[in-house]
């Protein structure tokens, strides 16, 4: 019968252990100049060496050549105190956890007083020491306060906070700490070298998270790797499968995935990992340690040479491929994302249905309106604003088609002036110019600063908000851009944006530069179409997102007939007429309140009067609160 590892390698010395040189040195510092406390608090987590150290202690107290900090391995007491010894008389481990009450204590404090059978030193090492109750303690208080001069208490712990703190002020605290995962590895890969066993690097890095920082826990997982592993040694998809880990493959291919918007690729993953048994709680805790990677990976290109990721070479050229696919606002956001759905799938009763609603929460930054949210969205708009520049992302992932728009259209040349706001102009609206003299409003300093809606800009050198594009769009990516165009609409005219979320309004067709949108109700199409500006600020904004010149076309959803009727359109592209002032007039006149600065429905008063049904009236109540606060908030002077 062959021994367990975490037994077999239990250190003798200080020396040995590992990761707690903080506490060892101390302690051998009190050995080598006499100076040994009576009694000692060791606190840490579950396997660093809390109770090795207290062993290793009284080793070194009771040594023939002590006390002494390394023990000489050859007398009795050393030989009965080493890891595989049987034991010494005058050591007394005792768990807490089974003999911790009132009575017990009593028990230890009457034989406590008795000399040492064959030692120097009594020392009592109580493991668990949280589990004393505080009647037990009480007990001991006397005791530990003022011991016998051969008396030695040695408090192992993992919960100090639980600890008396009477008892605590009498005794030496030295915190324990997890074992940095470099120092775990190189005592891993010492220990499958002793042990003549081949381990892929891989695989061995699965032990060490699997480890998670306790010695005793990473020996435990690889003696049970190593009693299972075939002829070729410890693989890394051996490991993977037994801990339950995802397999590299499968999660390079989600990951790329993601940063793609590829869908149907990462929902194939999600199922490949339920159908091979794996906890989906797992796979999401894979991907955000990846995403953690990543994000290290963009932060700190020379990541490995200093340190903060232990990667093969090969592996850190593929990081930096998708970590420079993803961006690092849209890294955050999806770390945050996938934290915030690991906190949601704890003691979910369908943890597979959280993992898919987080995978498609990932696929759609349109739909996160926070702060890091609106930050991913524009990082999207400024790396394709790259692609239409003739260039392509430095670290593109292979299939960039299937992003969030189409990047093969030919570009525009970025020195070119770009055409802004709709070109098609009201008739009878003479341009308004502040009066001289006067301190223009907020809402005209705004629109002079812009200029006009349909002039060209005068700064040629300036960019465009987001990518255009000469040739006209497909009806697939007008959809892949619609949130794009939405955004945009609301920056040229509110009214329409609330028109167009309402219900909402969809697609139904593109036409060459035709696009033709559905509403929910005529109430709705009627409203939309009845003010011409609504239709112009969709249009430009069709314009900004995908270039050329765009016809709105509206209809109402599930109508019947040949096709939709046609109730307004408007073009974008040429330079807007404007009316000329009068020469006698000098400065203009103080522009009329347009459509956006009225209260209410947002449309022209000369407009035809919308005769309306009872359920459509109540529908458009709704919108006119919706739409009366929004057009307050445009109006500021």
């Amino acid at each position: 019968m062959t021994l367990a590892l975490y037994r077999k390698y239990r250190p003798a010395t200080f020396a040995e252990v590992i990761g707690q040189e903080h506490v060892t040195e101390p302690l051998r510092q009190a050995l080598r100049h006499n100076r040994v406390h009576h009694a000692y608090l060791f606190s840490g987590p579950r396997g660093c060496g809390k109770t090795s150290s207290a062993r290793i202690l009284a080793r070194s107290l009771n040594c023939e050549q002590g006390p002494t900090p390394d023990p000489c391995g050859v007398c009795q007491s050393c030989r009965d105190l080493a890891p595989s010894g049987p034991g010494n008389v005058d050591v007394i481990e005792i768990d807490a956890a089974s003999h911790g009450g009132v009575d017990d204590a009593r028990d230890l404090r009457e034989r406590s007083f008795y000399a040492p059978a064959v030692s120097r030193f009594k020392v009592y090492i109580i493991d668990e020491a949280h589990m004393v109750t505080a009647a037990g303690f009480n007990a001991l208080l006397k005791l530990v306060e003022e011991p016998p001069p051969h008396l030695k208490f040695v408090f192992a712990t993992t919960e100090p906070d639980k600890v008396l703190p009477t008892i605590k002020s009498r005794t030496h605290h030295y915190p324990f700490r997890l074992v940095p995962p470099a120092v775990l590895r190189q005592h891993l890969a010492h220990i499958c070298e002793q042990e003549k066993v081949a381990i892929e690097p891989g695989a061995l890095n699965l032990v060490v998270r699997a480890g998670a920082g306790s010695v005793r826990d990473a020996l435990s997982i690889l003696d049970q790797l190593i009693a299972g592993a075939g002829s070729e040694g410890v693989t890394h998809r051996y490991a993977a499968a037994l801990l339950g880990y995802t397999d590299a493959a499968l999660l390079d291919e989600a990951i790329e995935g993601l940063a793609r918007g590829d869908g149907p690729a990462v929902f194939s993953v999600v199922t490949s990992v339920i159908d091979a048994g794996h906890d989906p709680r797992r796979f999401a805790e894979d991907i955000l340690q990846r995403l953690r990677d990543l994000i290290v990976v963009d932060a700190v290109p020379d990541a490995p040479a200093r340190g903060l990721l232990d990667v093969p070479e090969d592996a850190m050229d593929r990081m930096r491929r998708q970590a420079a696919a993803f961006g690092r606002t849209a890294l955050l956001r999806a770390a945050e994302i996938v934290s915030a759905g690991l906190a949601e799938m704890r003691g979910s009763v369908a943890p597979r249905l959280v993992l898919e609603l987080i995978v498609a929460r990932l696929l759609v930054p349109a739909a996160d309106r926070g702060e890091t949210g609106v930050l991913a969205r524009l990082e999207r708009i400024e790396r394709r604003l790259g692609l239409s520049a003739g260039g392509s992302v430095a670290g593109e992932l292979p299939d960039q088609g299937q992003a969030t728009g189409p990047s093969t259209r030919p570009s525009r040349a970025v020195d070119e002036p770009v055409r802004h706001g709709p070109a098609v102009g009201e008739p009878g609206r003479e341009s308004a110019q502040p009066r001289t003299g006067s301190r223009p409003s907020a809402r005209e300093a705004v629109e002079s600063s812009a200029g006009p809606p349909g002039r060209e800009a005068v700064d040629s050198s300036a960019s465009p908000r987001v990518p255009r594009r000469d040739a006209p769009a497909d009806q697939a990516a007008v959809l892949r851009a619609w949130d794009d165009v939405l955004e945009a609409t609301k920056q040229r005219r509110r009214v329409a944006h609330s028109l167009l979320i309402s219900g909402p309004a969809q697609v139904v067709d593109v036409r060459g530069s035709t696009i033709v949108v559905g509403f929910t109700t005529p109430a709705l199409e009627r409203q939309f179409a009845l003010g011409p500006r609504n239709e112009e600020a969709l249009a430009g904004a069709l314009t900004d997102v995908l270039g050329g010149q765009w016809r709105i076309e509206t209809t109402v959803l599930g109508s019947t007939g040949s096709g939709p009727e046609v109730t307004g359109t408007a073009a974008v592209g040429a330079e807007r007429p404007h009316s000329s002032t009068s020469g006698n007039r000098g400065a203009a006149e103080p522009r009329d309140p347009e459509p956006d600065d009225l209260p209410g429905d947002g449309v022209d008063p000369d407009d035809p009067p919308v005769e309306t049904s009872e359920s459509e009236t109540e529908h458009l109540a709704l919108l006119q609160r919706h739409l009366g606060a929004t057009v307050i908030e445009e109006d500021v002077d």
